[in-house]
């Protein structure tokens, strides 16, 4: 496979090399995972899609998603720049319909304009230039083909003391990230055990009681194992590069990139959004 560095954060790329090896998704039960699927894809629009379809699954990590895409397509192509492509590979090797590729986005692995639908789930808000990065993925499809995104927010529908807590969190990322990756991983484990586990339990007996906990942090992981936690405070706290988007910044690259009929997720995780290429 080639392995070229185009719009890469390099340090980056190994970081999430180094999770998806760690956290191969293998103890996530299949039930949590259709869960957490249905939480990013409840906008797709599956329908529209031809039969026996082919598409791309941009950043594909261990595979987690491909896993369930899969036996609604025709093909599937994953495609990740880091070692996590033979995490994927490993992990669905059951699979007859998908493909690999060791590159990043602006490869052109791809045909121009053959593909039947795309997504990109948690990846473009970790690559240098996103806008960029959404154009590529963009030329990629075909006409009146659907892109489905997830991008960071920039908790634009969330109070200032939420956005307080973030960057209180963000400074603590900036060092943890610069770690070897052991170092790490232990302190993100920590961080699990010591935080998203306590804040998740009191926001699941706060919804049992009726409290509103639409603005608690962490209440996104009321119901999910202690698994994704630790999954996703490695990702939240061990990357290197993050970016972040407003509703209106995210709109606006994409139109720009040649999508249109774009319609956001009103329910967590902040922002799931898909377009359709002009």
């Amino acid at each position: 496979m080639l392995e070229t560095k185009k719009n890469i954060d390099v340090k980056t790329v190994q970081s999430f090399g180094d999770e998806w090896h760690q956290f191969d998704q293998s103890n996530l039960s299949g039930l949590e995972l259709k869960k957490i699927f249905q939480d990013y894809f409840n906008i797709f629009p599956w329908e529209i899609l031809p039969l026996n379809s082919e598409g791309f699954d941009m950043g594909c990590g261990s595979g987690r998603w491909a896993r369930l895409v899969s036996p609604k397509v025709g093909h599937l192509n994953c495609i990740d720049p880091s070692e996590a492509i033979y995490v994927a590979k490993r992990n669905l090797s059951n699979f007859d319909n998908i493909s690999f590729y060791k590159n990043s986005v602006e490869d052109s692995v791809l045909p121009l304009a053959s593909q039947d639908f795309g997504y990109s789930l948690g990846v473009l808000h970790h690559i240098p230039d996103t806008k960029r990065a959404i154009k590529a993925c963009v030329d990629l499809l075909k006409t009146d083909a659907p892109l489905l995104l997830y991008l960071y927010y920039k908790f634009d529908n969330r109070p200032l003391y939420y956005r307080f807590i973030w960057r209180l969190s963000n400074l603590a990322r900036q060092i943890i990230c610069r770690l070897p990756s052991k170092v790490k991983n232990i302190i993100t484990d920590i961080a699990a055990i010591l935080i998203y586990y306590p804040m998740s339990r009191l926001s699941y007996i706060f919804d049992k009681i009726g409290v509103d906990i639409s603005n608690f942090p962490l209440s996104y992981y009321r119901n999910h194992s202690f698994y994704t936690m630790r999954t996703d405070a490695r990702d939240r706290l061990g990357t290197p590069l993050e970016k972040r988007f407003t509703k209106l910044e995210i709109e606006k690259m994409m139109r720009q990139s040649g999508l249109k009929s774009i319609v956001f997720s009103d329910s967590l995780p902040y922002w799931c959004v898909v377009g359709i290429k002009k």
